[in-house]
């Protein structure tokens, strides 16, 4: 709730500081006093459009700050978390007006803009009067109330999760249609290219075997000539095998008499005697593998060419065909089954609708039942608030299919008929300035319960009448003061003696201008202002004593002493 306001420099106020309680807090004072001044001052903090008028004369900026005790601020952290802003128990909103008209906005004393500071405003107080009205008066925010009201939520929440379930449902048969459409397009192309790949069965490291092959078939008759020479020159003469046994013979026989100095010449002519073996065998094995075919080397470059063409003409590589392969047969494969995949998905699709349809039928059966319960209910209301002719009426409106939503397939609103001979229309378009104000207050006691906002300000919601209507309304005020914190700015004394908490309004004047001040009355300085409200200028003794049976009458009187 709101828990202080201090102005700077606006208009007719110089510095004025206020602190707030619970419950009822009245504020009254002769026209023209200020009662105005104070509404715009709360308006600059909680976001509403600054006017740079509102900066006192002779002064660089307004400045206004507005403190809120938290009780339940999840909504709020939560919108703050997103701009990296931390709250505690309570909140301070500032705005700083220029005399050029730009303004500033802050919240716990970091910059924001004055679309977040609005937002946050919205979740912590309501204003019904000179400032823009929001909460009740917002059509978007009638269905919220008729279902907290009748208690709705179970409902809401099933039509919520079940038109979740519907729109996954679509999309994913959205997505195959298009992955389906899309496949049609290229089916020709990708049975002809599987069929292609199937031909020339691709594997994965052809390319390079191949190519090792085609290098070798190329050069054969040389690689064979040079075989054949080596082979030659190996077994000129007795041949190197030959003449290495001869020679290791006859070192053999003669290395036991040298002492151990033939020891490393035996070992190193044992190991030229075998490898030269394994060379000659090597040779002969590998001239014995050369191919002089010439038709094995063609058909080895038509394989290779067939390969490096077919995947220069899919973009990849050589080795990529196999894969390639594998991903287009998949592709024809979800085409041939993509007919009965879609059948699957659309009856998903038709389950997942009839599903939200009956649980928004079960709502609107609902909410058809708990508006009538809220239409008498507010009807009954206006009556003592001198509405007597005036009828509520929740309107539910259904929606083209395309505007269904989570949260059902009507639109809620909220009507009212001021009069027998004129038709039903929105509040703020069918009631004047002060039969809105005290729909809004029959609709605000009805609807306590379903309303988290927990400050309300009402601004001369008793404009206009008087007598027992004015006092149905200081009753109402009261009781929605019960669950949430109340201002109003009055001229009516049968509201103001309803108040916990009563502030008096005065303009004073000297030669250097006008100033507005504000004062808290207790005791016999608030039965006063009761007086002065009842007799007008002139304070008479019976005025006095009216007002003291108006206070004495009504409980919750402040007994705090004078500030």
């Amino acid at each position: 709730m709101l828990r202080s306001l201090s102005i700077r420099n606006v208009v007719l106020i110089d510095r004025l500081d206020l602190g707030f309680d619970g419950g009822l807090s009245v504020l009254t004072g002769e026209t023209g006093s200020g009662k105005s001044i104070l509404l715009d001052s709360l308006g600059l903090a909680i976001g509403v459009r600054a006017d740079s008028d509102l900066v006192r004369k002779g002064a660089d900026q307004s400045a206004v700050t507005a403190e809120f005790e938290l009780n339940d601020s999840s909504g709020i952290n939560l919108l703050l978390a997103e701009q990296g802003i931390e709250t505690a128990a309570n909140l301070v909103l500032r705005r700083v007006l220029s005399a050029d008209g730009r303004s500033r906005a802050f919240v716990n004393d970091q910059p924001v803009s004055v679309a977040l500071l609005r937002r946050v405003s919205e979740l912590l107080v309501e204003v019904h009067g000179q400032l823009e009205t929001h909460g009740l008066l917002d059509p978007a925010t009638h269905h919220r109330f008729v279902d907290v009201f009748g208690g709705l939520e179970p409902e809401l929440e099933k039509t919520a999760g079940n038109f979740g379930q519907w729109r996954e449902a679509q999309a994913a048969y959205d997505q195959a249609r298009q992955e389906v459409e899309k496949a049609k397009k290229d089916e020709e192309f990708l049975r002809h290219a599987v069929e292609e790949l199937r031909r020339l069965d691709p594997q994965t490291g052809e390319e390079e075997e191949l190519s090792a092959k085609r290098l070798i078939l190329m050069n054969s008759e040389q690689l064979i000539q040079n075989l054949n020479e080596a082979s030659e020159d190996l077994n000129q003469g007795i041949g190197v095998e030959s003449a290495l046994q001869g020679a290791l013979q006859k070192i053999t026989k003669v290395s036991d008499k040298a002492g151990g100095r033939l020891d490393e010449a035996v070992a190193a002519l044992e190991r030229a005697l075998v490898e030269t073996g394994e060379g000659v065998a090597a040779l002969e094995a590998a001239s014995g593998s050369m191919d002089l075919d010439p038709r094995q080397l063609e058909q080895l470059e038509e394989r290779l060419f067939a390969l490096r063409g077919l995947a220069r003409k899919h973009e990849v590589t050589a080795d990529e065909l196999a894969a390639l392969r594998v991903d287009m047969e998949r592709q024809l494969a979800a085409l041939e089954g993509g007919a009965a995949n879609l059948d699957a998905l659309a009856k998903e699709v038709d389950n997942c609708r009839a599903g939200y349809i009956a649980a928004a039928e079960t709502l609107t059966k609902k909410r058809q039942a708990v508006g009538e319960k809220l239409d008498k209910a507010v009807t009954g209301e206006l009556a003592p608030l001198k509405l007597e002719a005036a009828t509520f009426h929740t309107k539910l409106d259904p929606l083209e299919e395309s505007d269904w939503n989570e949260f059902g397939r009507e639109y809620v609103t909220f009507e009212v008929k001021t009069n027998p001979n004129t038709a039903a229309g929105p509040l703020h378009r069918v009631a004047s300035g002060g039969e809105l104000a005290r729909i809004t207050l029959a609709l605000k006691v009805v609807l306590a319960d379903a309303d988290s906002v927990p400050t309300i300000i009402f601004d001369e919601v008793d404009a206009g009448i008087g007598g027992a209507a004015a006092a149905a309304v200081g009753e109402r005020l009261a009781q929605l003061a019960r669950d949430h914190q109340v201002l109003v700015v009055t001229h009516s004394p049968q509201v103001a003696a309803r108040g916990d908490s009563h502030w008096r309004i005065v303009k004073t004047g000297d030669a250097d201008g006008n100033i507005t001040n504000v004062d808290r009355l207790v005791d016999d300085h608030r039965t006063e202002e009761v007086a002065r409200m009842l007799a007008g200028a002139k304070i008479t003794d019976e005025a006095r004593s009216a007002a003291g049976i108006l206070l004495d009458g009504v409980p919750g009187e402040d007994s705090e002493a004078a500030e």
